[in-house]
């Protein structure tokens, strides 16, 4: 399924770029891997497998429930034949008993970690790219972008240096983006429901923009305290960012010098 629509701006294969007040003030070259097919299995496929890899492996101690000083009774005495704790009929160290062992207890030596092929994950990678500039998928995700007049969103690369969060938000506002911003806020004031309140997850962050940037040098400090605002650089950019839960189309900020890497990233010819 093709993703990636063609706006008035890139009708000659060029995207518009935005200044830090919203207004154009020039064009870039629209890389080709904005016109990928959308693979939403792989897509799904690497960010499962990102996050076992974040996954601790977990298993039992070889003598957990077998502490205990047993015998068995033989026959004739009308009982089962499991060992009991010496000097009584308490059933013991079986897995059935009461403080007995696991049956099948989990392991360390378990893998748990699941693999994706390279050109699966840089298919995938690329897939999850496109769909951020498909109004459709992005709006499938739930963020508010009635504001927003183009896809993607690039920006200048003065966006790298913005040392304050107000300079932020006047971005964000400049852009059309805050109204999602603050639909994060809204449901970040919400307490879940369940067993989640009491175990240190009172409350469900959601995702909001993100922005991706050729090098960061404040921006990511500086919106770091925006409810569910993530900043990345694009050399560390993975599918899991782009495409959180596994479902594509995130809200995407890109500055401009992001843009024309890209067209390198997937082996384009850079002029």
């Amino acid at each position: 399924m093709r993703v990636f629509i063609l706006s008035k701006a890139s009708s000659e294969g060029f995207l518009r770029v935005l200044g830090l007040d919203g207004k154009v003030v020039g064009r870039v070259k629209a890389p080709k891997v904005f016109t990928m097919d959308a693979r939403l299995d792989l897509i799904h496929r690497v960010v499962i497998a990102l996050q076992t890899h974040r996954l601790q492996r977990k298993g039992r101690d070889e003598l957990a429930g077998k502490r205990h000083v047993v015998e068995y009774l033989g026959v004739g005495r009308g009982l089962s034949r499991v060992p009991r704790l010496k000097g009584t009929t308490r059933a013991s160290f079986v897995p059935f008993a009461v403080g007995g062992r696991l049956a099948h207890p989990p392991t360390p030596e378990k893998d748990i970690y699941k693999r994706v092929n390279k050109k699966e994950k840089l298919l995938a990678l690329g897939s999850a790219i496109a769909a951020t500039a498909s109004k459709e998928y992005v709006q499938a995700r739930g963020h508010v972008v009635e504001k927003v007049k183009y896809f993607p969103l690039v920006v200048v690369d003065d966006i790298q240096s913005l040392k304050k969060t107000k300079d932020v938000v006047n971005l964000f506002k400049s852009l059309g983006v805050w109204e999602d911003v603050l639909r994060v806020k809204d449901n970040m004031s919400k307490i879940r429901a369940g067993k989640g309140k009491m175990r240190g997850r009172k409350y469900k962050g959601g995702k909001g923009p993100l922005i991706v940037v050729a090098k960061d040098d404040g921006i990511g400090l500086s919106a770091r305290n925006i409810p569910g605002v993530d900043v990345v650089e694009l050399k560390n950019i993975n599918v899991e960012v782009l495409a959180p839960g596994g479902n594509p189309g995130r809200l995407t900020i890109w500055d401009r010098s992001s843009i024309v890497a890209l067209r390198s990233m997937f082996k384009e010819e850079v002029s």
